[in-house]
């Protein structure tokens, strides 16, 4: 780990202040990311700006819309278990205790885990290339070991996955993130954050320099009546996805009147395809018409030496996970799976 200044702030102005518009300076919170990336050299920095002491950022409040604000430093742990939460958006709650451990759930951050990088084997070796960490400098993942990678917007230059399980989640309810920076304050919804890779794999969000997440805001429809997060991965405990399927349905008479269906571990960002979910609105929710839907998200898709299972993998999940959507039921422990 390389020598650094340390300084902590109470408010978004001086943290905005203290970063200064320089990528040698990153803010941190819960640091269950950027302590690792650290300490591995996988990156570096001159400056720390610890936030955590923001008040306003550690919250979730109701808005007037009937949505939800998120506070950038809640932690995923009082997150998903807020009442609220649990309520109004059980979806994301399941898909936040899908992720990690219970101790780095308790430190790690709402913003944080939007920030979080890569898995990639080789953007944490240091000894191979990596057009993520050194651009330009080759994607070791191409022709090495690739299993965890991606099948769904890769470049040339990088097929790294994102890793989030909460991700998943904000993504299918059409969430929006706030930002504060030098230039003031700005909103992007959730699907204009995150970038694929392209020509520029080191850019995993449109954030700029110097800029901060302040919180997240839910709009008013959770989808708490059908909803399902499944993770499928090596093991139950602590593993990231191999491939990841948030579900979500508005029914109404025996139809489907509003479809969501997000997937994690498959690519540079949460995937979502708008074309299948309209596909499936005013259709009965089948086992056919979910394996179409799921034929429509993975157009296109493509895989390595070692990851090609994931696009089958990817459509059984998708097709499963919709099913299990319309018996919420079948997500509780020892519960049998959906017909």
């Amino acid at each position: 780990m390389n020598n650094f200044s340390y300084i902590k702030v109470s408010d978004a102005k001086q943290a905005i202040a203290e970063l200064n518009g320089d990528i040698r300076n990153k803010a941190v919170a819960g640091g269950t990311n950027i302590n690792d990336l650290l300490k591995y050299f996988v990156t570096k920095a001159d400056k720390l700006v610890d936030i955590n002491p923001i008040q306003e950022f550690n919250s979730i409040i109701r808005l007037d819309d009937g949505g939800v604000r998120l506070g950038a430093l809640h932690t995923n742990a009082d997150t998903a278990y807020d009442p609220i939460i649990e309520e109004r958006y059980p979806l994301l709650s399941k898909a936040i205790l899908a992720g990690a451990s219970a101790q780095i759930r308790n430190m790690a951050t709402n913003g944080g885990n939007l920030m979080q990088r890569t898995r990639c084997y080789y953007f944490y070796d240091i000894s191979t290339p990596c057009n993520k960490r050194d651009p330009g400098s080759g994607c070791s993942a191409i022709s090495g070991y690739n299993r965890i990678h991606a099948i769904l917007g890769q470049s040339e230059n990088c097929i790294a996955v994102f890793p989030s399980d909460m991700c998943v989640a904000l993504a299918a309810l059409n969430a929006q993130v706030n930002i504060s920076g030098p230039n003031g304050e700005r909103k992007l919804p959730f699907a204009n954050f995150h970038r694929l890779p392209s020509e520029t794999p080191h850019l995993d969000n449109n954030l700029i320099h110097g800029e901060v997440i302040t919180s997240i805001d839910l709009p008013a429809e959770g989808f708490a009546e059908n909803y399902s997060y499944l993770k499928l991965r090596d093991r139950s405990s602590y593993s990231f996805a191999l491939v990841s399927v948030a579900s979500a349905f508005e029914l109404e008479q025996g139809t489907i009147k509003n479809a969501r269906i997000a997937l994690g571990g498959v690519a540079h960002k949460p995937w979502r395809v708008l074309e299948a979910e309209d596909f499936l609105k005013q259709k009965e929710p089948t086992r056919e018409n979910f394996s179409q839907a799921a034929k429509i998200i993975l157009n296109g898709a493509f895989g390595y030496e070692h990851n090609n299972f994931k696009i089958e993998l990817a459509h059984r999940a998708i097709i499963r996970n919709c099913l299990m959507a319309l018996y919420p039921e079948s997500q509780r422990p020892g519960a049998k799976p959906s017909r």
